[in-house]
């Protein structure tokens, strides 16, 4: 806790920083790496997180979230309020007063149609759109004129600030996607590698699953920033060749996700070139399950979809035992130290928040067999390997290449191996499993495995907008060019049900208790989520790279404008 409280203290002087610069692109070139590259520029068509930072530089919501989980204007004027009249008294809506004089990259006026088309983009019914929760329960958004947007909603909304907030929902510019709408999103290459944004930087250069080439936006509305002139993004490798390349080598000025040991981060600041910075939110390493079979001699189309129930994972006494088995606490001594604690929560805070499900923390491997037993798994001739039905208990568990993720799975496989599981694993690279192309068999959304190991999220203290994703509607299929954000393809309408409760509940402890419940509920109720370390997003910027503030909330690039070099 020292250690967390003294990484948080750094993170809090790092903050009253002052923006030492004066002019645009005086400041020469900043260099970030990512050990997961860059698929695509597009939020809208991608769940992975560095593709919604990378395009956190160039596209923008209205409003943002700092630090701390505040609300803050980006393309407005202020943040909407029941006491300035921007939320209407019966919460059914809200509405936006555009900034004046503001502009796209290429020059062109950004106007409130352009927020009317993201409306009508993101929620196609073709159009497989990775952030629809955003949008959850938007009747409608019209331009009442030039520079006012207004949402409304089907009902009384407790919480307003989804659509158009945080990185996860920026405002497309209209002229350039109107032609993506639908099916046709996915085919429209040059508006997602390249989007034109209103951010301080624009793309001039895109490799997928390589590299980024930015250039300070002429027209951003503070003509003063960005300090750099130009910003390369080169993806690919993994965590810890990221983080060297910051802290001993000092080739690159940030290294996002630098999700390494301890004891090697502790050996790189001790070259003296660099910091890690670390911010609490609700980030939780996780294993989840799939209820549907990925076998590959099923169909293309049918694979990994409700058409077939998984012929294993789909008994809550299975899932139960995978869980029992594992020992979260040696997780987080291996791979994050003070950087993390066991959780059994998708939702692990803020407090008020988070559920006290604390069930899973102890190993239970006696117990965890005893329920394989039950389940009619045993193992019959004597290999180790649990049957039934003639039927071997086997696993597919995949996650992305990184060192700490590579130490879960060895752990986790001689803990399901002593449990009588056979498992095979998978290791993929990071920019291709978070990709979200629907040609790849290999994205986290397609889910061709058993299990998969990732981290997730939510954007927001207040969890709706994330909780919303286990909806039985959100489940990636061919017919959503496999884009969705329920990747177990969890199904449960009571769960459904208790989510349009919460979206219209406004009394806090109302809705904390709702969150509590369908947190429980993709938990210790149904372990279609496994969780297992709730752990700080950390990542590591070079000593002559000013202005950087960590953010657990919103993207970690969220005040790019206002780096600069130290001098």
């Amino acid at each position: 806790m020292k250690l967390r409280a003294a990484l948080m203290g750094a993170v809090a002087v790092l903050g009253i920083a002052p923006a030492a610069f004066a002019e645009r692109g005086t400041d020469g070139e900043v260099k970030l790496t990512f050990p997961q590259a860059v698929s695509i520029m597009n939020p809208y068509l991608s769940g992975g997180t560095k593709d919604i930072y990378a395009s956190s530089m160039v596209l923008e919501p209205l409003a943002g979230l700092d630090p701390n989980g505040v609300l803050i204007p980006k393309l407005v004027t202020e943040i909407p309020t029941l006491e300035n009249g921007g939320i209407s008294e019966d919460r059914t809506s809200i509405t936006w007063k555009l900034l004046p004089d503001l502009k796209w990259s290429d020059g062109t006026p950004v106007t409130a149609d352009d927020a009317v088309f993201t409306w009508q983009y993101c929620t196609h019914p073709e159009g497989g759109c990775s952030q629809a929760t955003k949008y959850e329960g938007v009747a409608s958004v019209e331009a009442v004129d030039p520079q006012t947007i207004k949402v409304t909603f089907n009902g009384p909304k407790a919480n307003p600030y989804t659509a158009f907030v945080s990185a996860l929902s920026p405002v497309l510019q209209k002229a350039q996607f109107e032609a993506c709408l639908g099916a046709a999103a996915p085919t429209c290459t040059d508006a997602n590698n390249m989007p034109i944004g209103t951010g301080p930087f624009k793309v001039t250069g895109f490799t997928v699953n390589d590299t980024v080439t930015l250039a300070a936006n002429e027209n951003y509305r503070d003509p003063a920033k960005p300090a750099f002139a130009t910003a390369v993004i080169k993806g690919g490798g993994d965590a810890e060749g990221s983080a060297r390349a910051v802290m001993e080598t000092g080739e690159f000025d940030y290294a996002w996700n630098t999700q390494i040991p301890p004891d090697t981060q502790a050996s790189m600041l001790a070259a003296g070139k660099g910091q890690f910075v670390v911010a609490f939110g609700t980030l939780v390493e996780r294993l989840e399950t799939n209820t549907t079979d990925p076998d590959p001699a099923l169909p293309e189309g049918e694979r990994s979809t409700a058409k077939h129930p998984h012929p294993i994972l789909s008994d809550i006494k299975v899932r139960t035992a995978l869980s029992k088995a594992i020992d979260r606490s040696i997780l987080v001594e291996v791979g994050y130290g003070a950087g993390g604690k066991p959780t059994c929560n998708v939702i692990p805070g803020p407090e008020g928040w988070a559920s006290d499900n604390e069930g899973c923390i102890a190993q239970d491997m006696e117990g965890a067999k005893a329920l394989l037993d039950e389940a009619g798994w045993k193992d019959s001739d004597g290999d180790g390997v649990r049957d039934k039905d003639g039927k071997k208990l086997k696993l597919l568990y995949q996650t992305t290449v990184n060192p700490i993720r590579q130490d879960f799975q060895a752990l986790i496989k001689d803990w399901w191996t002593e449990l009588g599981v056979e498992v095979e694993l998978k290791a993929i690279d990071p920019g291709v499993f978070f990709g979200g192309d629907p040609g790849s068999p290999d994205t986290f959304q397609k889910f061709y495995a058993d299990i998969e190991m990732y981290a997730n999220n939510s954007e927001s203290p207040d969890p709706e907008s994330y909780l919303g994703q286990y909806q039985c509607k959100n489940a990636p299929t061919p017919e959503t060019q496999w884009q969705g954000e329920n990747i177990n393809r969890f199904c449960n309408p009571e769960y459904d049900a208790l989510y349009a409760t919460m979206a219209t509940t406004t009394d806090i402890a109302a809705r904390q208790e709702i969150a509590k419940k369908l947190n429980d509920m993709v938990t210790k109720d149904s372990m279609i989520v496994i969780p297992l370390v709730h752990r700080g997003t950390l990542s590591a910027h070079s000593n002559t790279l000013g202005g950087v503030q960590i953010n657990a909330w919103d993207s970690e690039m969220w005040n790019v404008a206002d780096w600069f070099r130290v001098k």
